[in-house]
């Protein structure tokens, strides 16, 4: 199987304080597009995609960027989590200039997770868009799996992982890659501070058989103009998503790096009939919730 997770995860991005303070320093680009002339000013972002890991964010974040309305950090800031106390003006320095008109943007898919980061988001700017990229939680914590894995191989074997009694079939939902897709649970949280109409939900399927019509959706919650369509994206066979088709200025198309796209182990399918069993009624409450069926299920029943 195919790892349609294209984002990379905060140890892999790792980003160092010094990497954020050169974003931040006056003169540099803050790794965004450079058809925008280095002039205007950091302002604080108006939209930000929280979330999740291994859902398609770093794939969301790279099209959008493709927008010339769009300016965005390329590393994750992770200030709602882990810098919160360096302070906005901190948090300012590291975004790219504006000018007038044109929306700045972050992603740092931790944010969804965090308890903190529904109040503090909401105490910097209450109009703040959020975007959330979700895919079927069971692949997504297969996918998560996979990418701790590259980096330790040492690790017990999912399935060891993933129970906390085997035998009772009982699943182990403290493990973070399992957290992470009860996505009914986090977003409560969010709901307590931001209303459904500011948070635009992402399919991270639809993103990989569809990136233009994801991107559409994308472009009208952020008042954009539809500018990236088709003529943007074409498939790439050997890692099975699409890709961004090179910008004017510059030679190479834009496709994921190594790390995306990784092969999945085997997994018992028992254990996966059960993981689908244990997200069922969580998925069934999130499609309530935001009033979107993301066909998970149907997608089980297809197998």
């Amino acid at each position: 199987a195919q790892s349609g997770g294209f984002e990379r995860d905060p140890q892999e991005s790792s980003t160092t304080d010094e990497e954020l303070s050169r974003a931040g320093s006056p003169g540099s680009r803050g790794g965004s597009s450079s058809t925008t002339p280095d002039y205007g000013e950091k302002r604080l972002p108006q939209a930000l995609i929280i979330g999740v890991k291994k859902g398609g964010t770093r794939a969301l974040l790279e099209a959008i960027r493709a927008h010339p309305d769009v300016r965005a950090v390329g590393t994750e800031p992770h200030f709602f989590d882990r810098n919160y106390e360096k302070g906005l003006e901190w948090y300012r320095n590291v975004m790219p200039k504006t000018l007038d008109g044109q929306i700045t943007m972050e992603k740092t898919p931790s944010y969804f997770v965090t308890n903190e980061a529904p109040r503090r988001i909401h105490s910097m700017a209450k109009d703040t868009k959020l975007i959330v990229v979700v895919r079927n939680p069971v692949t997504r914590a297969i996918s998560d799996y996979t990418q701790t894995l590259s980096k330790k191989p040492e690790i017990p074997t999912f399935e060891v992982l993933a129970f906390k009694n085997r035998t009772l079939g009982l699943i182990d939902a403290s493990w973070s890659a399992i957290r992470i897709g009860i996505y009914a649970l986090h977003l409560e949280n969010w709901l307590q501070y931001f209303p459904l109409s500011q948070i635009l939900f992402v399919s991270g399927e639809r993103l990989i058989t569809d990136p233009a019509g994801e991107m559409a959706k994308v472009q009208d919650f952020l008042g954009l103009k539809r500018i990236v369509t088709e003529k943007h994206f074409y498939f790439n066979k050997t890692k099975g998503f699409p890709c961004l088709k090179k910008p004017e200025d510059s030679s190479a198309p834009r496709c994921l790096g190594k790390s995306k796209g990784r092969t999945h182990p085997k997994i018992d399918p028992d254990v996966i009939h059960r993981l689908r069993k244990f997200y069922k009624p969580f998925n069934v409450m999130f499609y309530q919730m935001t009033g979107q069926d993301f066909q998970w299920e149907q997608e089980e029943s297809d197998k």
